[in-house]
């Protein structure tokens, strides 16, 4: 079932009078009700407060990094942890091939359901997540393979523990080594990517993003 935000639920009145519309056979009215839902929601969707794009961007049916992977990402196999410490669920990491080009792609994943969402700290990484994305990376670069970077995070994990095993020197590790990759690179902003979090995997020769976002 779809889920509507506060300032959708004229969206979702048009949507079920469509739906009606259709049910009676009265293609008429569906036909002016479609009219009135284009020019509705191009109305509210030029006039988004910064709270609002914020909503959508971390809209719980908006598509997250695992989706698209399971989607444009075959033949993969997945990469784990970071040689370190552990591995950090909030990132995953995989080789593949997309229209069959091999590709490395890093990714945040939020997870769904509060188990998964859980396992995965909502999207937040550790400090051995960066650690993590920065192996793969170097690993991209050592076998000339291009690098797809899927950024969407609420921020870096702030635990004290996270903080002992040295978050801040992780994030600012990567943002040294991402820009000096001599492999393509490109970083597509799926939903939000805030605070220096979102930077520690993400800087690219390219930045693109996927609908609306906060960044």
């Amino acid at each position: 079932m779809a889920i509507y935000l506060d300032f959708e639920t004229r969206i979702k009145g048009l949507q079920d009078e469509i739906e009606m519309a259709t049910i009676r056979g009265d293609m008429d009215a569906k036909e002016i009700l479609e009219k009135r839902l284009a020019k509705e929601t191009d109305s509210i969707y030029s006039n988004l407060s910064d709270y609002q794009r914020l909503q959508l961007a971390r809209h719980p049916d908006r598509p997250y990094a695992m989706d698209y992977i399971e989607l444009i990402l075959q033949d993969r196999y997945e990469i784990f942890g970071d040689r370190h410490f552990s591995d950090d669920k909030a990132i995953v990491s995989f080789i593949g091939k997309i229209d069959g080009v091999s590709v490395v792609v890093i990714a945040e994943e939020k997870g769904r359901g509060t188990k998964n969402k859980l396992q995965r700290n909502f999207g937040m990484p550790n400090p051995e997540g960066y650690r993590k994305a920065l192996r793969v990376a170097k690993f991209a670069e050592k076998f000339n393979l291009p690098l797809l970077m899927l950024v969407d995070t609420a921020g870096a994990y702030p635990g004290i523990g996270a903080e002992e095993r040295g978050q801040s020197e992780a994030i600012a590790k990567n943002l040294q080594e991402f820009v000096a990759l001599r492999v393509p690179t490109i970083s597509i902003i799926i939903g939000e990517g805030r605070e220096w979090g979102g930077f520690g995997h993400c800087c690219s020769r390219q930045i693109s993003n996927v609908g609306i976002l906060y960044f």
